[in-house]
């Protein structure tokens, strides 16, 4: 597993599709760049991903996973940061024991309008991926 110097990372961003997709759709409107190997599936709340989601991305040659939470604003519930803090950290767990680096998975609110915020998560994540992966 490596990244090439000067490449970007692979990654899959789970979006929520109330909240962050919203924000990750203006980015685009906005021109505002990121990787364009960065590609999103949208659900309806963050709590719903299911860890061998996670594991398979890593699989299908993922270097990272982002998931774009709802935080407080999760119309299905205000346990959902919870929720979904757990299954990052029960999938941080599995990772550990299959050797995989659990850098390689991360998890922040983007609200609807926080597209900015998302774009800088988004560089963010794909820098430590890129210096950690580097072949």
């Amino acid at each position: 597993m490596g990244i090439p110097e000067g490449k970007a990372a692979k990654i899959l961003v789970f979006s929520t599709e109330k909240i962050s997709d919203p924000a990750i759709d203006m980015a685009g409107l906005l021109k505002l760049h990121y990787s364009s190997k960065v590609y999103t599936i949208a659900v309806p709340c963050s709590s719903m991903i299911k860890t061998r989601w996670i594991l398979r991305a890593f699989e299908q040659g993922f270097d990272g996973v982002f998931i774009a939470a709802d935080g407080s604003d999760c119309p299905y519930g205000e346990s959902c940061t919870e929720k979904t803090g757990a299954i990052v950290a029960q999938t941080h767990a599995i990772m550990k024991e299959n050797n995989i680096e659990p850098m390689r998975l991360k998890m922040a609110a983007i609200c609807s309008v926080c597209s900015e915020s998302f774009v800088k998560q988004i560089k963010s994540f794909n820098n430590n991926l890129v210096e950690k992966l580097k072949s």
